[in-house]
């Protein structure tokens, strides 16, 4: 068995919701679609019909996919973790030698928004702060070549709710 899939509270619910989604609306309105692009004839040269189907398709991989990830998470919740070493579900501040700040979350591999400051806890940045402590200069590689930061701070706490509107959704 490979690594945990490690989760926090909002990213399993934002699964949970993007896999009701999926089921409820998405993929009804589909056969819907299909169904009735099907009622009009000859289906080989049918575009609707075939996108469709095509369609169907994707959403049941995606629907499977989802499944598996809820099967395999465990649950972190950082508002209930604490101390001075970074941990998944940590959110940390890093300088780097330009003296820049950043703040960046350290969640899951399914909850990853770099413009919102959400690093996988397997992202190379991640997994060098991983075990570290506020104070420490560290070096790690990325695809650009070695980089240098310094860890200022490590903090747990809640986690702000999901958005009503995710993206996915109509």
């Amino acid at each position: 068995m490979g690594e945990p899939n490690y989760i926090t509270p909002r990213g399993l619910e934002r699964i949970r919701r993007e896999l009701e989604w999926l089921e409820r609306d998405e993929r009804p309105h589909v056969v819907a679609e299909v169904a009735y692009a099907a009622s009009l004839g000859d289906r080989s040269e049918n575009a609707e019909y075939i996108y469709g189907k095509k369609r169907l398709r994707e959403i049941d991989r995606r629907r499977g996919f989802l499944v598996k990830r809820l099967e395999t998470a465990q649950l972190v919740d950082p508002a209930a973790l604490g101390g001075d070493r970074v941990l998944f579900g940590a959110t940390v501040v890093v300088a780097g030698p330009d003296g820049v700040e950043k703040t960046w979350a350290i969640w899951g591999e399914d909850e990853v928004d770099v413009a919102a400051g959400i690093l996988s806890w397997r992202s190379p940045l991640a997994r060098a702060l991983l075990g570290r402590r506020a104070g420490e200069s560290l070096t790690y590689l990325t695809p650009g070549g070695m980089r240098e930061i310094e860890l200022l701070e490590v903090r747990f706490g809640p986690q702000p709710a999901l958005p009503d509107d995710l993206g996915f959704l109509r």
